[in-house]
């Protein structure tokens, strides 16, 4: 399968540009040396600014999915005698929800439908327990929760404060001392726009000091966090993608910082917005709390099925098709990666040909 003739709108992987690409056609380097250890040093600083982490702040490197690190951090945070709330507002949600069912995490779960949790305090009972677990943006729908409120809900009640971020980081604001954030979990395929197959944890002092002792190899976070020290990862990891990581940050820190990636995102949603309204086009949002990340419509004239499959078959542009009860009720388009208002233009006059 080959995309180069293609835009890809999906919310992972995303775009990628020319240097992150060169990167990865590269042949793949030795990392047990000083050189890699250093590269890999400079992420973890870089990440941890970007997020404007507190002191004493750690970055796990996994080699994984970004599931694998939701369970890691199931794994190594919550004891047995620890509770968590979690939210579930759709299959990431049910996906946070899961895993602490198969590991048997005492919990709470919290469906919630058609809110931001602006008003979490009217919502959940924090009586009881020591964890909260979010998904910042519930991508299987397309809803940005309220950092801002739920920090002040999890300072209040003094829950450790476990956010999933991998599909708003670095297209919306995300900061750990602001949001009083505990643990970040990010990926690679989403707003750094690199290949799947790398997910970092971010973890501050709070955090580190819940890690358990726990059974697994591979996802033991204090072997990480030790040969962390050294700037290497006690297995094989991602090499290239590391590279292109330090790539992709430098590249962030050349155009503006995070506030200019920020708002490159914002301006392309906030164009494709306002322009499905002014071209009259047969969609509606889904949901009116919708990240700088990613739109969610729904057609009104056609099934999503319908859409999502003529935009790649007579245009060759992917938008995200959604599964389940609303595989034929709702597409995703993301704003993430190396798109441009020329690349929105085009799928605008798709829609409405379509």
């Amino acid at each position: 399968m080959i995309y180069d003739n293609y835009t890809i709108f999906t919310p992972g992987p995303v775009a990628m540009s020319k240097d992150i690409l060169e990167i990865g056609a590269q042949q793949t380097p030795y990392f047990r040396n000083q050189e890699f250890s250093n590269i890999l040093l400079q992420c973890e600083q870089d990440l941890l600014e970007l997020l404007n982490a507190p002191k004493n702040s750690r970055v796990v490197f996994l080699t994984a999915s970004g599931t694998a690190g939701l369970e890691s951090v199931v794994m190594n945070l919550l004891g047995d005698n620890d509770k968590s709330i979690v939210i579930n507002g759709g299959g990431f949600g049910e996906r946070f929800v899961s895993l602490c069912e198969s590991y048997n995490k005492p919990h709470t779960q919290y469906k919630v439908k058609n809110t931001n949790l602006s008003d979490i305090e009217t919502i959940c009972n924090p009586t009881g327990h020591n964890s909260f677990i979010i998904n910042a943006h519930e991508t299987s729908i397309g809803t940005l929760y309220d950092l801002d409120a739920i920090g002040k809900y999890t300072k209040k009640h003094n829950l450790l404060n476990i956010v999933d971020a991998i599909s708003m980081f670095v297209t919306d604001e995300l900061d750990m001392q602001k949001h009083n954030i505990d643990t970040v979990i990010l990926s690679s395929q989403k707003g750094l726009a690199l290949p799947p197959g790398l997910t970092m944890v971010v973890l501050n002092p709070k955090a580190i000091k819940r890690i358990q002792n726990i059974q697994s190899h591979y996802f033991n976070f204090k072997n990480y966090l030790t040969d962390g020290l050294r700037g290497q990862t006690p297995y094989t990891p991602c090499v290239t993608i590391i590279l292109q990581l330090k790539a992709r940050l430098d590249q962030i820190k050349k155009d503006g910082g995070i506030k200019s990636t920020i708002s490159k995102a914002n301006q392309l949603a906030t164009y494709f917005r306002e322009q499905i309204i002014n071209m009259n086009l047969d969609y509606k949002f889904f949901t009116p709390y919708m990240p700088n990340a990613m739109t969610t419509l729904q057609p009104t004239t056609k099934t999503a099925t319908q859409v999502v499959q003529q935009l790649e078959q007579q245009y060759k542009i992917v938008v995200c098709p959604n599964g389940g009860e609303l595989k034929d009720t709702i597409f995703r388009v993301s704003h993430m990666g190396n798109l441009t208002i020329q690349d929105i233009d085009s799928l605008l006059m798709a829609l409405k040909e379509i």
